[in-house]
């Protein structure tokens, strides 16, 4: 698992970035990839716990988790 901070999270629009910890690369985090009970969403500043997965369009954060 990689850890990182939530830059934002737009709950409307069900999507936000996250940028890795030690590094300057944002990873892009859909609602879908979030695993929490209820309304899935993130808090900018919030810490994650996730996994990075490369497609076509670049790396995105899935099996995202609040670090404990």
């Amino acid at each position: 698992m990689v850890v990182g901070t939530v830059k934002w999270f737009n709950d409307q629009k069900g999507y936000g970035f996250i940028q890795m910890d030690g590094s300057s690369e944002d990873l892009f985090v859909h609602y879908s990839a979030v695993k929490m009970d209820g309304f899935k969403t993130l808090a900018a500043g919030d810490k994650v716990e996730f996994e990075v997965q490369k497609d076509g369009k670049g790396s995105k954060a899935i099996n995202v988790a609040k670090a404990s």
